[in-house]
């Protein structure tokens, strides 16, 4: 009696067991929708970025470098030190400059002496001429040696000007305020210089003026105005915001990887900084956005409700899967591997709770469904789209998942809505 008992129960179990699969099986055979979240087009302010990174530099950097080759005897100033107009720097070794530059007065004095040596001459032969004592030819060559004679000094006067110049940079001076950010020699080392290839002996930088220099792309460079407001975030500085403008935008593109998969095009930004920390220090990293445009009281969707579909992809309704031979991954494939081409159209998905168009849609037991709507959009901010045309405020679209919008969402496709 008791082993009855148990097999009845076992049965009873097993069956109903059966009818909870059987139903689940039927339940989902009759709900094909599509699992989708929402958000209401609303009016907003959508704020375009234009995002790049860079470094931080002076506005104003000075190179300190030699014209002539001494060695060096004397460094005033240290790294860090805050110097002002005409104050010395570094002092170069003078010994030979102070010959070359008494040799060079030397030699004035001597033309000075030979000049007023001819020139007494040619007072006396000019006195004598007009007496009828000499001759005409003997007139000219006393005059041929005083213009000699004052071209000589004129040269040894220049050479004398030439040698105090080379002398007075041997004490090499501050051109403007700022604060000595590098030296990059030491006392009694020599100082390589020339005329036209100078070795730099010392950076001076107003630290008070500085800029971040950042690489844009070609496709962006073209929204970028001057004075173009820009937020800076220094790496070094967490979680603090400064800001600056565009001051200034290159007019030749600098070209990476040349001829190669990986070649970029960059042009070379300037934002002014307008805030300056007294920490900041040249070659810190930073990131900036710089707003190229504002768009205020505006409709505007997420960025990911925004897809594409080849055009007439709006037109084909919503059916079950298994229903027709060919399923929509198998005509994404087409699409995508060029066999069947078709221009590409923006559109979203709008959920309302009736189907567009005369074509009944079944298998959907929440009564909604996605509708494709073409649309038209303008600036994005880094997370929503301007929308020009083609919504209304108040319309729900979908922005999720992203599977369903990039791939299962089809016209009057049945969908749900995530409780979630």
């Amino acid at each position: 009696m008791k082993k009855n008992k148990k097999k009845i129960y076992i049965i009873g179990g097993a069956l109903v067991l059966l009818i909870i699969i059987i139903s689940a099986n039927m339940f989902r055979e009759d709900d094909n929708s599509i699992e989708v979240e929402v958000e209401e087009v609303q009016r907003g302010t959508v704020i375009h970025k234009v995002n790049a990174s860079g470094k931080i530099q002076p506005i104003k950097e000075i190179k300190i470098s030699s014209t002539t080759s001494a060695w060096v005897t004397k460094i005033t100033v240290k790294e860090g030190d805050r110097v002002k107009v005409g104050q010395l720097l570094i002092t170069l070794d003078e010994k030979q400059h102070l010959a070359a530059t008494e040799q060079a007065q030397s030699s004035v004095n001597s033309a000075e002496a030979s000049l007023k040596q001819v020139g007494a001459q040619k007072k006396r032969m000019e006195s004598l001429f007009k007496q009828k004592l000499i001759s005409q030819q003997e007139l000219e060559s006393i005059t041929a040696k005083h213009e000699l004679a004052v071209n000589q000094l004129r040269q040894a006067k220049a050479a004398l000007s030439s040698r105090e110049d080379e002398l007075s940079k041997l004490k090499m001076t501050a051109p403007s305020i700022g604060t000595v950010t590098r030296i990059n020699i030491e006392v009694g080392e020599m100082a390589v210089g020339s005329m036209f290839q100078a070795a730099t002996l010392m950076t001076i930088a107003d630290l008070a003026k500085l800029e971040v220099q950042v690489d844009v792309n070609e496709n962006d460079v073209v929204s970028i105005s001057l004075g173009d407001t820009t937020e800076i975030e220094v790496d070094a500085f967490q979680d603090t915001m400064f800001y600056g403008v565009v001051s200034e935008i290159a007019h030749v593109a600098e070209t990476s990887n040349f001829g190669t998969q990986e070649q970029v095009t960059n042009f070379k930004i300037k934002v002014r900084m307008l805030d300056v920390h007294p920490k900041f220090r040249p070659g810190m990293s930073a990131n900036t956005n710089i707003i190229t445009d504002v768009r205020e009281d505006v409709l505007t969707i997420p960025i990911q409700s925004l897809t594409v579909r080849p055009e007439g992809y709006d037109k084909e309704s919503g059916k079950k899967k298994g229903d027709e031979k060919e399923g929509d991954e198998d005509k994404d494939k087409k699409y995508r591997s060029g066999k069947e081409k078709k221009k590409m159209v923006e559109l979203v998905f709008i959920v309302q709770d009736k189907p567009s168009g005369d074509k009944e849609v079944k298998g959907n037991k929440k009564g909604l469904f996605a509708i494709a709507k073409p649309v038209k959009v303008g600036i994005s901010s880094e997370t929503h789209y301007e929308i020009l045309n083609g919504l209304n405020e108040g319309e729900k679209v979908v922005n999720g998942s992203y599977k369903a919008i990039s791939r299962d969402l089809n016209h009057n496709s049945p969908v749900r809505l995530d409780e979630d």
